[in-house]
């Protein structure tokens, strides 16, 4: 198997399944506790059906439009991931390379394995930051202050992450960061070591952004989760993301958003949009997908900020249902990191494009010209 037989999110699983040791690719598999959330995520979709119009003289469908004050080709972009130095050797490089070949926004985390000033350096395109609130203030400010130099047009604020979900397959296969070897994972690291190989000769694991402040997760094998835990403010308040937003003075996102009180705070607090999340059904397992939430949100706020559909996206037909619910575009994590394990940044461009050739094609099959022809109307539940 290889990129060219990849057609969809499941070939590219597998075949990153192939490329990564078992810890590796858990990781990006797996949600908290049952993964109940994690599953809901993607079924979600199924409960409604799109409606078709015909005879609408499509033509060429406009798929771009305009998020955090940047148009992009098509409403999809990259979510915020973390430490993707370990699902391939050239990690956010490539993932920021192939969204700006595509026309899309690559999104960095705070837990890069690459800075800021590198991805500065190696794509002029759309960015944007996600943030956490750390305990230590001035680390906060300092992510900031390097985005705005860095030349990032927008920040978002992770909210959903205070303390570290219970990620039990991380704790089952061993994972750990950097990765070491354990008598459970030593099998699978012998069985790639293509995988071992890059890892060992390319650039040293390292939370880049951080790792002038903190040597947590860098250079001794701590755990993702221990390094939440330690130094993300289970504290944090709308006053600090109030803070954040002024202190950026662009485009921001709250991330983490689930009900409708609270993305009415997002607008009180000046927030230009909002990310419906559940961090991939990797945190509080049992709770709501973005999609099942996106109604009534789109109904209480729609108009006064953006609305990001975060969570479950597999099939351009899940983008559309989102925008035709109210949703300004849609973000994704899991189908990137799979591209990306799969081939790199050509893995990447490669789903990118599977992506962007699907929504065109399912708009023209739904009748639906530009972006803003999608409406409620076209959305039929069972």
């Amino acid at each position: 198997m290889s990129l060219k037989d990849c057609y969809n999110f499941d070939d590219f699983r597998k075949l990153a399944k192939r490329n990564l040791p078992a810890p590796i690719f858990h990781y990006i598999d797996g949600g908290s506790d049952d993964e109940s959330t994690l599953k809901r995520n993607t079924e979600s979709f199924s409960k409604c059906d799109l409606v078709p119009s015909i005879l609408t003289s499509v033509g060429e469908p406009d798929m771009t439009t305009e998020v955090f004050g940047q148009k992009i080709k098509m409403p999809l972009f990259l979510s915020p991931t973390a430490m993707q130095r370990l699902y391939h050797h050239d990690g956010d490089k490539a993932s920021a390379r192939a969204a700006e070949k595509i026309g899309t926004i690559y999104s960095m985390s705070t837990m890069a394995t690459t800075s800021i000033e590198e991805i500065s350096n190696v794509s002029g395109g759309p960015k944007m930051f996600q943030l956490y609130i750390h305990k230590d203030k001035g680390l906060t400010d300092n992510l900031i202050d390097r985005c705005k130099r860095s030349g990032f047009k927008a920040m978002c604020l992770t909210v959903d992450t205070v303390v570290a979900g219970n990620r039990e397959r991380d704790h089952r296969w061993g994972f750990t960061t950097p990765p070491k070897l354990t008598l459970k994972s030593l099998l699978s690291f012998a069985t790639h070591p293509m995988w071992s190989i890059n890892y060992l000769t390319h650039e040293k694991f390292q939370l880049a952004n951080v790792s002038h402040f903190t040597k947590k997760g860098s250079s001794i094998a701590k755990g993702v989760m221990e390094y939440i835990n330690e130094q993300y403010d289970p504290k944090m308040n709308w006053q600090d993301a109030e803070y954040c937003i002024k202190r950026w003075g662009g485009p921001f996102a709250i991330k983490g958003v689930m009900s409708v009180e609270d993305a009415k705070r997002a607008v009180e607090i000046g927030a230009s949009a909002i990310m419906l999340s559940n961090h991939g059904g990797r945190q509080l397992d049992g709770s709501r997908s973005p999609f099942d939430q996106l109604p009534a949100i789109a109904e209480a706020v729609g108009g006064k900020l953006e609305i990001i559909l975060d969570g479950g996206i597999r099939r351009g037909t899940h983008v559309l249902k989102a925008l035709s619910l109210g949703a300004t575009a849609c973000s994704f994590g899991k189908g990137y990191l799979f591209a990306l394990g799969a081939g790199g940044q050509k893995g990447v461009e490669a789903l990118l494009q599977r992506m962007h050739d699907e929504i065109r094609r399912d708009m023209i099959l739904l009748g639906c010209k530009t972006i803003k022809d999608l409406k409620k109307t076209n959305i039929a539940y069972r």
